[in-house]
């Protein structure tokens, strides 16, 4: 069984639709969808990654859990130095990793599963418009190197997704701005945007038994980005 947060909608979606095609059952966890074709084949269930009696609702109906993905995240680019707004992201993005991920970690230890973080380019440096976006995906880095020692013991491995530049609709905005998407195309040295598809593999990836010995990783997904 696999319950992807932030499933009904981009990178998460993406991974969902990846494990399906891999043969597991999937549950996709989140927001409403506005797509419904797109979540064919995957339970779809309702949450709030912010409330405990949301996550623990969903958790509690669950027999088992071999993998969890934290996908659900939010950014509200250019209103983040707004204390509201600051506390509003870090609950979703960080504070909610790490409460579905505690709700999740008695079924993820009867079966040594496994976690796997959806962090971002902006876990390695700052971004002056998203102070709280960079701080909760520095502080998903942390979070996962962090469960991934507390939790070998158990069998657990927890690892992490640094997505670069995706198409996805967090990111429309840059899209849509020429001067914006031509400067992350020309520090790109695949020079083109990441899709959600492009997450997929390095997922599938660290949860399959290739990559058994493997915890506490921070794999960038980027083009090369980072390293230009």
């Amino acid at each position: 069984m696999v319950l992807v947060t932030g499933g009904t909608s981009g990178i998460g979606l993406a991974i969902a639709q990846g494990f399906r095609r891999a043969g597991a059952t999937v549950i996709v966890a989140g927001l409403p969808a506005p797509h419904a074709s797109e979540l064919e084949g995957l339970e779809v269930s309702d949450l709030d990654v912010t409330d405990n009696t949301s996550v623990e609702s969903l958790l509690n109906k669950l027999d088992r859990i071999d993998v969890l993905v934290n996908a659900a995240g939010m950014i509200c680019r250019g209103q983040e130095h707004n204390l509201d707004v600051f506390q509003q992201v870090l609950d979703v993005n960080l504070s909610g990793t790490m409460r579905v991920s505690m709700a999740a970690y008695e079924k993820l230890a009867s079966v040594g599963g496994c976690v796997v973080n959806v962090a971002s380019m902006l876990s390695f440096f700052g971004g002056g418009l998203v102070p709280a976006y960079s701080a909760s995906k520095g502080g998903i880095g942390q979070l996962t190197k962090s469960l991934a020692i507390a939790w070998a013991p158990k069998g657990i491995r927890v690892n992490a997704v640094a997505p670069g530049w995706i198409t996805t609709p967090l990111t429309k905005a840059l899209q849509d701005d020429p001067a914006r998407a031509a400067t992350v195309l020309a520090r790109t040295p695949m020079a083109r945007w990441g899709k959600p598809e492009d997450i997929v593999g390095p997922t599938l990836f660290l949860c399959s038994n290739a990559a058994d010995f493997i915890t506490g990783v921070i794999l960038p997904v980027d083009g090369g980005y980072l390293i230009s």
